[in-house]
C-alpha cells in the first residue's frame, strides 16, 4: 500500500539517537552511527520523531509500505520489556504539576509535558496590578507536532486547536480561548505534513468534550481548519466543534 511514512537522510543525520529514543514504536534504530528506519510496519506514520532531531533528517515521504502493524509492535516490545511511553518526543512526559510548589521536580522546565494547575484566586488578579499579565495555559507542550497523542489532561478536555499567529494578533487570546481549554497550535504553512492524522488519534483516543478552532483569516490558515474537520468526521465520535475566524487586525469575523 501507498502511505505516508518517515524517511532518514543519513547524510544529515549526525547520530544523536533522539529520534531512536523518541519512537515508542521501536520504528527506529541505530545502525553504524546513524538513525534508521528497521521496519515498515512499526511506523505509524504520526512523525513524534520529527520534532527531535536537531538536523532536520527526517521528513515525511508517500511510498509503497508495509501497513503499520500495531500488534506487532505491542508483541515486539513485550518481547523486549518494554512499554511504550504515552508520547514519543523526550519533552512529551506527561504529569502533573502542582503550580504552588517552587521548582518542578526535575528535567529542563520547558521539556516536559505537564498539566499546570493554577489557584483559584490567581484568575482574580487584575493584569493592572501586575506587570505580568496571567497565563491561562494548563498544559506543555503546546505543539501540535510535540504534544502525546494521550496525555491525562485529554480527559474530558475542551480542546482549542489554533493556528500560531491568532495569539499574536488577538490581544485577549489567553483570557477569551485558552482559558479552560488544552491548546494545541501549529502552521500548516510552516510545518511539514498534515495535522489530520495525529488530531484523528487525539480525539479517537480521549475524552474530548469539544472543539474549537481559532484560524487566522489568510487562506493558507485553512489547511488547519480542514485538518480538524478531517478529524473531527473521521474520529468517530460526535463532538461539538465551532471555528473562530481572526482578521489581520485583531478582530473576530467569523464565530
Amino acid at each position: 500500500m501507498v502511505r505516508k511514512i518517515i524517511s532518514i537522510d543519513a547524510e544529515t543525520c549526525n547520530g544523536c539517537g533522539l529520534c531512536a529514543e523518541a519512537c515508542h514504536e521501536g520504528a527506529i534504530g541505530m545502525v553504524n552511527g546513524k538513525a534508521t528506519l528497521l521496519r515498515d510496519d512499526y511506523c505509524d506514520g504520526l512523525g513524534d520523531c520529527l520534532p527531535v532531531c536537531p538536523t532536520n533528517a527526517i521528513s515525511f515521504v508517500e511510498r509503497e509500505a508495509a501497513e503499520y502493524d500495531e500488534a506487532a509492535v505491542k508483541a515486539n516490545m513485550k518481547k523486549a520489556g518494554k512499554t511504550p511511553p504515552v508520547g514519543g518526543c523526550p519533552g512529551s512526559n506527561a504529569h502533573a504539576i502542582n503550580r504552588e510548589a517552587d521548582t518542578l521536580a526535575c528535567g529542563c522546565p520547558g521539556s516536559q509535558s505537564r498539566e499546570i494547575q493554577r489557584k483559584e484566586k490567581d484568575s482574580a488578579v487584575a493584569p493592572s496590578t501586575s506587570h505580568d499579565a496571567l497565563s491561562q495555559l494548563s498544559q506543555w507542550p503546546v505543539q501540535i507536532k510535540l504534544v502525546p497523542i494521550n496525555a491525562p489532561y485529554f480527559k474530558d478536555a475542551r480542546l482549542l486547536i489554533a493556528a500560531d499567529c491568532t495569539a499574536y494578533a488577538y490581544g485577549n487570546f489567553h483570557e477569551q480561548f485558552i482559558k479552560n481549554h488544552i491548546t494545541l497550535i501549529g502552521c500548516p504553512k510552516l510545518d511539514e505534513g498534515d495535522y489530520t492524522e495525529k488530531l484523528t488519534a487525539i480525539l479517537q483516543q480521549n475524552d474530548i468534550k469539544s472543539v474549537t478552532v481559532v484560524r487566522m483569516e489568510v487562506p493558507c490558515c485553512g489547511g488547519l481548519s480542514n485538518a480538524a474537520m478531517n478529524a473531527i468526521q473521521g474520529c468517530g465520535k460526535m463532538i461539538p466543534w465551532q471555528i473562530v475566524t481572526i482578521s489581520t487586525d485583531g478582530k473576530i469575523i467569523d464565530e
